[in-house]
């Protein structure tokens, strides 16, 4: 059983821990728990994690958000996994900081990478897990705060949420996307 799991964001040291960057920030915790570790490779910095007999090839494109989709369809065809066992990791402004949603599709909801990956693979049936951000900004300033950095009262609830969406990530390869999602979509953090 092989999957891919996609963070989304953007590459350069000025992104690094934004709330845009959150997908890269998942990434990184579970390869970081499993003990794996990237390698510069085409479109994406790539590793590759083994877990109770499955294999993650876990991504975070190198493309800009944009254009994340050219890097999914790469490695999605690449690697040859399916379409139900690709996971995108990705920032949601429409959801609270303490929830989030794993869904096994929907729109792109204004979100860049999710356009380009739908564009790309020509669905939007693709799972992928929605790390709220909240929507506490002033009006006009909504770029500014998603390119932002986490302050201190964030902090403490991105982390907590950090650890949940690896065992997200663990679920939905271990039971599948339902059960997955009947476990985690109603919890809110901290809890």
């Amino acid at each position: 059983m092989k999957y891919l799991i996609v963070g989304l964001g953007n590459i350069g040291t000025e992104y690094e821990h934004t709330r845009h960057n959150i997908g890269f920030d998942i990434a990184d915790a579970f390869v970081e728990k499993h003990g794996g570790s990237y390698r510069a490779d085409r479109l994406a910095d790539v590793a590759e994690v083994k877990w109770k007999g499955r294999t993650f090839v876990v991504i975070k494109p190198t493309t800009y958000m944009n254009l994340s989709g050219k890097a999914v369809k790469y490695w999605m065809d690449k690697e040859k996994v399916p379409l139900e066992n690709i996971l995108v990791l990705v920032d949601d402004l429409a959801l609270p900081l303490e929830v989030i949603r794993l869904r096994a599709g929907g729109s792109d909801a204004g979100q860049n990478g999710l356009k380009s990956i739908q564009e790309l693979l020509g669905t939007n049936q693709y799972p992928r897990l929605r790390f709220g951000i909240g929507n506490n900004f002033p009006k006009g300033r909504q770029v500014e705060f998603v390119l932002g950095k986490w302050n201190n009262e964030e902090w403490a609830v991105v982390m907590a949420k950090l650890g949940k969406c690896v065992e997200v990530i663990e679920s939905f390869a271990a039971v599948g996307l339902p059960r997955t999602m009947n476990i985690f979509n109603t919890l809110v953090y901290p809890y």
